[in-house]
């Protein structure tokens, strides 16, 4: 059951830091960006392979 909760946790993390990569790609921060969208990556890898 805990693997599972954590396993949408980071899901959702992921799904947020997505939006966060939207958000900073409009407002011009590229490299912002970037990191973000690293940092999305490895959440929702993480998520899907916690399961």
């Amino acid at each position: 059951m805990t693997d599972n909760v954590l396993a949408i946790v980071m899901i959702f993390l992921g799904l947020f830091l997505v939006g966060g990569v939207i958000s900073l790609i409009r407002q011009g921060l590229k490299i912002g960006a970037a990191v973000c969208a690293l940092g999305a990556a490895m959440a929702i890898t993480a998520g899907v392979l916690w399961r």
